[in-house]
């Protein structure tokens, strides 16, 4: 009787895996809350700067430009401020958006430094420039 136990118990031991198997991995996928799959990246928000007499002309998106002129710049900026966040509104857009800066060549760096400044100062992170030759 007892070589039978210990036939088992050789048995056994020798039959038991004792390490997990390779091919099995932990892992829980988070549930799917959505009805739709993500969506994805929006299109850049499009500002356009052109050279002017005394300064700059801003035109965000499909509205009018705004005017920057180098001796009252700040008022050209805030008037640029509230354009922005017009077309956020009425695009939906958030500051989360890309956006994506056209400068023509004849604009001074001072003009553009201010722009991208204004934008970086009011939360948009993804902000790009477009080649041109």
């Amino acid at each position: 009787m007892i070589d039978v136990v210990f036939l088992l118990l050789i048995f056994f031991l020798v039959a038991a895996r004792w390490r997990p198997r390779e091919d099995f991995l932990p892992l829980k996928l988070p549930a799917s809350t959505a009805k739709f799959g993500a969506l994805g990246k929006p299109e850049p928000l499009t500002i356009r700067i052109s050279a002017s007499q005394d300064g700059c002309e801003v035109q965000v998106g499909a509205l009018e430009p705004v005017q920057i002129e180098r001796r009252a710049a700040g008022d050209g900026l805030q008037l640029l401020a509230g354009r922005i966040k017009e077309c956020l509104a009425s695009q939906k857009r958030f500051t989360s958006d890309p956006v994506e800066i056209v400068c023509g060549p004849a604009v001074k760096w001072e003009h553009l430094a201010r722009i991208y400044n204004l934008l970086y100062g009011s939360g948009f992170s993804d902000i790009t420039f477009q080649m041109t030759e």
